[in-house]
């Protein structure tokens, strides 16, 4: 009998589309368990969605999260709004924006408003046991995507190219001549591993954006760039919503590249005081869910009206709202451009650096502004060994290592 043909791998197939009421329990959990800024967030998506519940595999997802650099915005909220537009369409994807964010925000508006205080041993010493947190969970994020995304030696050297690179270059623009770097040596390489048909092997992702929804919301992401500074003027509203809106958009690299846009915007305009905006800056960085929410605690502490709950609320759309169009525009030609061979071998080179850059995160500023000493190290292994060897939750390690900070920082 002849030998019969070989059947070529198929894809894994997309996984049912899920309600808008799952997208929003599963997100409000990561937006009250999600310590550790924008490159811990990753892991935590990374542990709920792909590991615990299979809505995409690991190459999918780093290609989401490769693009998310790619754009100006936080990376983290824009790939957890992708996420959700995935799985519940539009509602969806405002159903992950809003239960992820509202968390921190409304703290950080209480914060403004005089509601709420971190003070004390106990207090200090959580916030620094919920960073050492964030070395075990970005730890967890390198090793998992390492293990799948740098299989051989040639990406191995593309990781470790991208940590040279962040290294001699670090910052934001860094992280993208990293992934600029990994895409160009993929494409100059090849795909790696077996030829096989586009998209195989490759977990299905549909997001239900068109070409002309792209197009307008890319039209809408200009307009608004320059319209509002001509609004600016006639309303201290427009000028609130222009500031925000301006600092989202030129962004790269996630919240703490945006501090200085904000204070640029703020405190340089006499809108709030030095000392109240450092004073909620470094609340935000013991908040879950997106450092852009800092935003919501300066809308609500300005000087000028609008303020409060409205100058929170305008800060906030404005802050994310450009991020929002920019992946809009971008996701119905990113996927088009996925399938075909050339593009499949630069997005692997590409995944190959976002390991690269994950690892240079680990070490600074996760792990450096985390550890002191030997004992804030060993509280983070045992977080890491919880993750990875006991399957331990999320919310489990949180509560380990902000009991942790807290023992760690009790008097001897």
């Amino acid at each position: 009998m002849p030998e019969a043909t070989p059947i070529p791998p198929r894809n894994p197939p997309a996984p049912p589309r899920g309600s808008v009421a799952e997208v929003f329990s599963v997100f409000l959990k990561l937006g009250l368990t999600s310590f550790g800024g924008p490159v811990a967030h990753l892991g935590y998506f990374r542990a709920e969605l792909v590991e615990k519940r299979g809505w995409l595999d690991d190459r999918a997802y780093a290609d989401l999260v490769a693009l998310c650099q790619f754009l100006p915005g936080p990376a983290s909220s824009q790939t957890g709004f992708a996420l959700g537009l995935m799985r519940a369409g539009w509602l969806g994807a405002l159903a992950a924006f809003a239960a992820f964010t509202l968390p921190s925000a409304l703290v950080m508006v209480a914060l403004a408003l005089g509601a709420a205080r971190i003070a004390g041993p106990v207090g200090s010493g959580a916030i620094h046991g919920l960073k050492i947190v964030a070395v075990a969970i970005v730890a967890q994020a390198v090793w998992g995507m390492a293990r799948s995304l740098t299989p051989d030696r040639e990406r191995a050297l593309i990781a470790l190219a991208a940590v040279a690179m962040i290294a001699f270059a670090p910052g934001a623009w860094g992280m993208i001549g990293a992934i600029l770097l990994g895409g160009a040596l993929g494409y100059m390489r090849g795909p790696f591993g077996e030829p096989m048909p586009p998209e195989a092997g490759r977990m299905a992702l549909a997001f239900p954006v068109s070409r002309r929804a792209g197009l307008g919301a890319l039209a809408g992401f200009g307009a608004l760039l320059l319209a509002l500074p001509l609004l600016a003027p006639l309303a201290q509203g427009w000028a609130l919503f222009d500031a925000f809106y301006r600092a989202g958009a030129l962004v790269f690299g996630g919240g703490h590249v945006v501090l200085p846009l904000l204070q640029a915007e703020t405190v340089a305009r006499g809108w709030i005081t030095p000392e109240s905006f450092l004073a909620g800056y470094g609340a935000a960085q013991a908040m879950p869910g997106p450092l852009f929410t800092f935003a919501a605690y300066l809308g609500a502490a300005l000087v000028p009206a609008p303020h409060g709950i409205a100058g929170a609320a305008i800060a906030l759309v404005a802050v994310f709202l450009p991020g929002f169009l920019l992946l809009t525009a971008a996701l119905p030609f990113w996927q088009d451009l996925r399938r075909t061979p050339a593009a499949q071998a630069v997005m692997q080179g590409a995944n190959a650096a976002v390991v690269g850059i994950l690892g240079a995160a680990l070490y600074t500023p996760v792990a450096t502004s985390a550890l002191g000493d030997l004992r804030d190290f060993a509280l983070a292994l045992a977080c890491f060994l919880l993750l990875v060897q006991w399957k331990a939750a999320p919310w489990v390690v949180v509560l380990v290592g902000a009991g942790g900070g807290i023992l760690l920082g009790l008097p001897a």
